[in-house]
């Protein structure tokens, strides 16, 4: 079973990459026109809610003691999912 440090470090790595994705996203969006930038800023604000709960999640499992951490890592591992999909979501618009 994996270790809490390294389950949160995996998902430090991941928060990482997508926000270094969603860095260039911004950018984008801030270039763009009215209209699509209305729709940019639709999917980065639904990505921003999702990865602030997923952090919860994270924080959580960081402050847990003992073995509770394993059964908030269930919540935490709902969360980062549902972050996926909002920066997946997301990434489809931005690369139109």
């Amino acid at each position: 079973m994996i270790k809490r440090d390294e389950y949160v470090e995996k998902l430090k790595k991941q928060l990482d990459q997508w926000n270094a994705e969603v860095a260039k996203w911004e950018s984008k969006a801030k270039a763009a026109q009215a209209g699509a930038r209305a729709e940019y800023e639709k999917q980065l604000q639904a990505y921003r809610h999702q990865r602030d709960q997923a952090l919860e999640h994270m924080r959580r499992v960081q402050s847990a003691s003992g073995e509770a951490w394993v059964d908030l890592m269930r919540g935490a591992d709902d969360a980062w999912a549902k972050m996926h999909e909002a920066f997946e979501k997301a990434r489809s618009h931005f690369q139109k």
